[in-house]
């Protein structure tokens, strides 16, 4: 796969200083200037001032001059315009409202970390010890990587077709509610798309090593602001990850999660086309309704409606 994987993310906020303590708090790292930072994957959040809750832009990583060639080409037979630099292209998907910026970048070598040892019936591997979940300290707490953004579109179908065949995203999964699960690394998803009558964020999702770590984080964020809180712990069925959901002061949902599904070889996965509760999750909490339709939308679309 040429692309192969989200660089930077930048939303649009009302107050950066108040989302950037709560990212600091979410465990990035803090670079200066709005900008934060995974463990592996470097600067990936930067947050600007904006009306409202939004994307703004998005990178995507790729090998090399002849994969923007390929992305311009194919944008353009689809009608979108593009602007070339040198190790980069830009365009913009009107549906979604971001600027996309694919880039040439070098691939992310993640080295694996120690686990936790389990034991099951019949299968005692930790003996005589405590387990290791309880004894790691908080670094294992910090994000490795930006893993994917769910952002809704005013035309879903013509977001998809920017994002699958324009820029060369792939489908993974697809729900009769309208939701599109794509991607564009070896994880089950990047991105996800969806339609909605407003230009808006639902989350962002950011790996830790294991589920473990999910608690852990999750419970350190919720013990300084209980209202943190959205849904969680559980897993999902698409993707198959763990996963616990807080939201930022401006409204933006933030995911935890591990254990996603990896397609390493794209012949040997089948897309389906999901409905009912597999569409949203395995197991877990009833998902509260903000998860459908977040508390402020209808407060984003009155100040849309109203400039």
């Amino acid at each position: 796969m040429a692309l192969h994987r989200l660089t930077t993310l930048t939303l649009g906020v009302p107050d950066p200083v108040s989302v950037g303590e709560y990212y600091e708090d979410f465990g990035l790292t803090a670079l200066g200037d709005g900008r934060y930072g995974t463990v592996n994957g470097g600067e990936q959040l930067r947050l600007v001032p904006a009306d409202r809750r939004r994307a703004v832009a998005l990178g995507i990583a790729c090998d090399d001059a002849d994969d923007l060639d390929r992305v311009g080409h194919d944008l353009g037979v689809l009608g979108f315009a593009s602007t070339r630099e040198e190790a980069a292209l830009t365009a913009y998907d009107a549906g979604t409202g971001v600027e996309v910026r694919v880039e040439v970048a070098e691939r992310l070598v993640e080295q694996a970390e120690p686990g936790v040892t389990l034991n099951a019936p019949g299968d005692v591997r930790r003996r005589n010890l405590r387990s290791e979940a309880i004894l790691r300290d908080e670094s294992v707490l910090r994000p490795r990587k930006l893993g994917h953004i769910v952002l809704s579109s005013l035309d879903e179908a013509r977001s998809r077709a920017f994002f699958v065949e324009g820029v060369g995203f792939k489908v993974s999964d697809l729900t009769k509610e309208g939701l599109a699960f794509l991607r564009c690394s070896t994880d089950h998803h990047n991105l996800a798309l969806r339609e909605a009558p407003l230009q808006f964020v639902h989350h962002t999702s950011w790996e830790l090593p294991d589920v473990d770590a999910v608690g852990a984080a999750a419970m350190a964020m919720i013990s300084k602001d209980a209202e943190r809180h959205v849904w969680g712990l559980g897993r999902h069925y698409l993707g198959s990850n763990y996963f616990w959901y807080l939201k930022d002061p401006a409204g933006n949902f933030s995911e935890y999660y591990s254990d996603m599904d990896a397609i390493v070889d794209d012949a040997e996965w089948e897309a389906g086309l999901w409905e009912g509760a597999r569409s949203f999750y395995s197991w877990g909490p009833p998902p509260p309704e903000q998860m459908r339709a977040p508390e402020d939308l209808a407060e984003l679309m009155m100040g849309a409606h109203s400039r």
